[in-house]
């Protein structure tokens, strides 16, 4: 296990990376790939182990086992850049969108379709 949980790695389809977001959707897996690709950032990403379900309870007998609704399909993403920790690239200012602006939080997050904050947050008054 690591020391500092900021930067972790393992090992995805056979290549050791630093890992950027556990268990995402296949959406979210989707935009940051461009954006890590555009960065020029080579990214692996593999499907992460499914969750630990506890354990169903015991059937009764004459009735049917209760279903358990199958496991979301989510996704690891990671690159191979090992010194890469995502908060750093962002409050550090590093990575760019493929339009020319600097990635803000709040379009890494997809909270915000544009990323045109060109003061950075510590000049905000």
């Amino acid at each position: 296990m690591p020391i500092n949980q900021n930067h972790l790695s393992e090992e995805l389809n056979g290549v050791k990376c630093a890992i950027v977001e556990k268990n995402v959707s296949p959406e979210r897996a989707s935009f940051l790939r461009e954006i890590l690709l555009f960065n020029k950032y080579s990214v692996e990403i593999a499907p992460s182990p499914p969750t630990k379900t506890p354990a169903p309870n015991p059937v009764i007998e004459g009735t049917e086992p209760p279903s358990l609704p199958p496991a979301p399909a989510t996704f690891t993403i990671g690159v191979t850049d090992m010194m890469f920790n995502p908060i750093n690239a962002i409050f550090g200012r590093l990575l760019h969108t493929p339009d020319g602006h600097v990635v803000t939080l709040a379009y890494w997050n997809q909270k915000d379709q544009s990323s045109h904050d060109e003061i950075p947050y510590y000049d905000t008054k």
